[in-house]
């Protein structure tokens, strides 16, 4: 689980968190302890959760060696006030990958090998592995643990066949899409899905959960394709990923209750 987000401070690369004032009123005063105790939990269950960095309005910045330290250095910190399994990036407005891998290297030293390193690039970010999002998911393949890229709010994109534009909302642009990673260098098991959880939680791409089930068993078995069939299959893809949790649950808990027992059929 992602809980979004942590924030930019005065000082450049630095993070920030915490119970956003609104909610904590609306609950009747929840506060920074009481989610400790429920991320607690939620690791009682079984669970992991992690911080998710930035989002559409996020100004996060790392674009020098100042700034990765202090975004290692602040991001630990976090990790260990709140009990956080790892760290999303969802910088939406442009990353240096050579300065953020500088800064996730540091912050894994401090943390562990055990940090979860996610990312949820824009599909745009993800198209050519020469950019600055793909790149950095190329760079530290070796500690990175899974790339959700978002297939939603974008216009209609090329697959990794070169040949085609395809159109967001269908099993073509979700497989289509996946494979240019696939074939690019990520893992199988680093590649996951983000998808819209239903209506309201996208201005674009949202697509029935059913939708998802099949382009996982197009990409993992060679089943369920629409027009589009990639190279090969590949077994160890990841599963997907929803934005958000609160959305699924006001359409009902559709996603969770449709992609979640099809992940466990994967091969």
């Amino acid at each position: 689980m992602a809980v979004a987000f942590a924030e930019a401070t005065a000082t450049p690369g630095a993070l920030t968190f915490g119970v956003d004032p609104g909610l904590a009123a609306a609950l009747g005063g929840y506060t920074d302890a009481d989610f400790t105790a429920d991320v607690r939990t939620l690791h009682s269950r079984g669970k992991r959760v992690i911080l998710s960095v930035g989002g559409e309005t996020g100004r996060v910045t790392v674009n020098n060696a100042a700034s990765a330290t202090a975004f290692a250095d602040t991001a630990a910190a976090l990790i260990a006030r709140y009990g956080f399994d790892g760290i999303d990036i969802d910088l939406e407005n442009g990353l240096n990958p050579t300065y953020m891998a500088q800064a996730l290297r540091a912050l894994r030293a401090k943390v562990g090998s055990g940090l979860i390193i996610a990312m949820a690039p824009q599909t745009i970010d993800m198209q050519n592995p020469a950019g600055g999002y793909f790149k950095l998911a190329l760079d530290i393949k070796d500690i990175l643990t899974v790339v959700n890229t978002q297939y939603y709010n974008s216009g209609a994109m090329l697959g990794c066949d070169q040949n085609a534009a395809y159109g967001q909302g269908t099993v073509n642009f979700i497989v289509a899409l996946a494979c240019i990673q696939l074939e690019a260098g990520l893992r199988p098991d680093q590649v996951g899905l983000g998808l819209p959880a239903g209506a309201g939680a996208a201005g674009g791409g949202i697509v029935a959960p059913s939708v998802v089930n099949a382009a996982l068993d197009c990409l993992a078995r060679g089943t369920n394709c629409g027009s589009f069939r990639p190279p090969r299959t590949y077994p160890g893809i990841r599963g997907a990923m929803t934005w958000s949790v609160n959305w699924d649950v006001s359409n009902g808990n559709g996603f969770a209750n449709t992609v979640g027992p099809h992940l466990d059929t994967l091969p």
